[in-house]
């Protein structure tokens, strides 16, 4: 069914990572840029609010609006520069939820706002756009005054740098890397584990952020010791890199592995994990098909991570 455990497979398709439009960061610094895009009829516009973003009315699934700028749009938002695709500017309105009942924004919208991982089908540009926008304005909305003085700080650089206003010193978008990892022993057995804040039922691949100076790989085999007890090889191909995603919420970038246990004994940490199991594939499909056992949203790298070990798409 799958050669997980023959050499290096290619890297993951990552529905988050299938960008197509040009970030065009040199453009950054051209004064009075988002003014004159603003102006433009070509520009395209994404409306976010609070982290979700305005969906158009249609049929079938929500999809983003991405119309022109309008008189309509809240003056006291802040403006994001995402780049240029087929010729037209894309910004990114971002406005503070406020906690006010949805109400309609855009042409083609229809009052409706939806979060990233709400939305499925979208194509390449729009999943691109999205994961840049939200993570963006997520940084802004964190950011509004200096980490070291505390003093208010004002959007450069369209939408790419904060500066404060007291010290002048700029502030930069930042990611939180965190390593995501499908465990696998010398059976071929997964380890999956369930967080306790998780609704009962729900297994996923172990996952961790990155402390300070340690490496991506001694990352991996901490946490899965941490989390788990389970032990990890010291050998370089025991951990293998196999891809990474951007994940806004609010700002972490996934870096995704397999990871070969040498000592399979569990013993969870009872803290953030309070179950883990090894499961073979028949075993994994037949909890999932059964509703024992819930996996990650389909959009998630753990997704991948597990469908890749297990050699196809799971049901649920």
């Amino acid at each position: 069914m799958s050669d997980y455990g023959q050499g290096v497979p290619s890297p993951l398709d990552l529905p988050f990572m299938r960008s197509v439009h040009d970030r065009a960061a040199h453009r950054r610094a051209e004064a009075g840029l988002v003014d004159r895009l603003r102006d433009d009829p070509a520009t395209r516009v994404l409306r976010l609010r609070g982290g979700r973003v305005e969906v158009a009315a249609q049929a079938g699934p929500p999809r983003p609006v991405l119309a022109p700028a309008t008189s309509e749009d809240a003056d006291g938002g802040t403006w994001l520069f995402l780049g240029e695709h087929d010729g037209a500017a894309l910004l990114a309105l971002a406005v503070p939820d406020d906690g006010a009942p949805d109400a309609p924004g855009a042409a083609g919208g229809d009052g409706r706002w939806a979060g990233l991982r709400e939305l499925a089908g979208l194509d390449d540009l729009e999943q691109g756009l999205l994961v840049e926008a939200v993570a963006l304005a997520q940084w802004h909305s964190a950011h509004a005054r200096c980490p070291r003085c505390g003093a208010p700080t004002e959007v450069r650089h369209a939408g790419w740098t904060r500066v404060c206003t007291r010290e002048d010193r700029e502030l930069y978008p930042r990611t939180d890397p965190a390593v995501i990892m499908a465990v696998v022993d010398d059976a071929d057995r997964i380890l999956l584990g369930h967080a306790a804040h998780w609704p009962a039922g729900r297994f996923s691949t172990l996952a961790g952020f990155v402390e300070p100076g340690e490496g991506l790989e001694q990352a991996v085999r901490r946490e899965v010791a941490e989390e788990t007890g389970v032990v990890v090889g010291t050998r370089p191909d025991d951990v293998v890199y196999r891809g990474s995603q951007a994940w806004p919420f609010p700002a972490s970038l996934m870096i995704g592995f397999r990871a070969r246990a040498v000592a399979t004994a569990v013993r969870v940490d009872d803290d953030e994990i309070t179950e883990a199991r090894w499961f073979t594939r028949a075993a994994l499909l037949a909890a999932v098909g059964s509703g024992e056992v819930g996996l990650p949203g389909r959009q998630s790298i753990a997704r991948a991570l597990v469908e890749e070990w297990y050699g196809a798409e799971l049901p649920g």
